[in-house]
Order: C-alpha cells, then sequence, then structure tokens
C-alpha cells in the first residue's frame, strides 16, 4: 500500500494494494500490522456507514474529550472529504485539506483524534465507510459550520444538501478553545 502524508500532521492518504482480476478485485481495508509500519497506531473499536445522495455535504464533525482518529473509505460512488486541523496549538490550526474518495480509486483517509471531517456527494449516490478509535458520544460531539468563512474549503458543489443540524453549527473562531482538543506532537 501507499501512503502520502499531507499538510496537516497525521492525517493520510492510503492507496490500498488492489488486486484485480477478470473476476473482480481484492483488496484490504484495514489490516493492524501493515497500518501500525506506517504510524497508524489508532486502535479501531466502531464502524460506520451512511449512505448519502448527490449534493449532500456531511459536517464538519469532530468529539471533545472522546475524540475519535477515523479511517474513511468510499464503498460506492465518489466524495469530496475535507479534514480540518482544530486541534489547539498545532501549527496548522485552521487549515483544511481535500481528497476525492471514490469506489474507483479506492484511496482512504485517515483522520487523527483532533482533526475535523466532512464530505460532499459529487455521484448520484455514495456509500461511505468509516472506522472510529472511540464510541460515539453524542454528549461530546462538537462541529463547524462547512462555510466558515475564515475556513474558505473550496467545496465542489455551490448548493448543498446539509441537515439542520449542520447548517445550525459554529464557526470556528465562534467556539471556546477550551471545547477544541490539543495539538500533541508525534515526530518529537
Amino acid at each position: 500500500m501507499k501512503v502520502r502524508k499531507t499538510e496537516l500532521e497525521g492525517v493520510l492518504v492510503i492507496e490500498p494494494d488492489v488486486f484485480d482480476d477478470r473476476r473482480g478485485f481484492f483488496l484490504e481495508t484495514y489490516n493492524q500490522n501493515r497500518y501500525r509500519e506506517h504510524a497508524i497506531q489508532a486502535h479501531f473499536v466502531q464502524d460506520n456507514m451512511s449512505f448519502s445522495t448527490k449534493g449532500t455535504l456531511r459536517g464538519l464533525h469532530y468529539q471533545y474529550p472522546m475524540a475519535q482518529a477515523k479511517l474513511v473509505q468510499v464503498v460506492q460512488g465518489e466524495v469530496f472529504d475535507v479534514a480540518v486541523d482544530i486541534r489547539r496549538g498545532s501549527p496548522t490550526f485552521g487549515r483544511w485539506i481535500g481528497e476525492n474518495l471514490s469506489d474507483k480509486n479506492k484511496k482512504q483517509l485517515f483522520i487523527p483524534e483532533g482533526v475535523a471531517h466532512g464530505f460532499c456527494v459529487l455521484s448520484d449516490s455514495a456509500l461511505f465507510h468509516y472506522k472510529c478509535s472511540d464510541f460515539y458520544a453524542p454528549q461530546h460531539e462538537g462541529g463547524i459550520l462547512w462555510s466558515d468563512p475564515d475556513l474558505a474549503i473550496d467545496w465542489p458543489v455551490q448548493s448543498p444538501v446539509v441537515s439542520d443540524k449542520d447548517g445550525a453549527l459554529p464557526c470556528l473562531k465562534d467556539i471556546s478553545a477550551d471545547q477544541l482538543p490539543l495539538f500533541k506532537n508525534h515526530h518529537g
């Protein structure tokens, strides 16, 4: 498998090894030993799947203090996947990266604890699967408005379909610092 670092520390783009033949394909979506070789130390405890139609935008979500690392992948369709660094003290605080994930490119995105996540659906529909390193805890869920002008995320949809809950999320600057995770430098 190929692993590419992004400008946000700990956020990785993963291209699993895919074995194609006339019958179809096979790939490992997760192998603890192999992923640990690439510094992905998360211990996953919950798997989730969502189905969304074209133009749907979900996010930007995070949990704190029960922070979750996530390993995300599109099983069917295509999405524009976004990670936003919201870790206090991080050199890339408030910056984002985006990556197209699809059933064709089979890429995954690893999102470490303390990084908010969201995606918008580019295909007619998308089946989205993700592993989490902690259990869902509604009392600890947080979020940032998808259209936060300070983040200036270049979403590839003009008028996304957003839940009432996601449409009412605050901008990052309006979230109290004590409600945001702390940056932990894993490389020194």
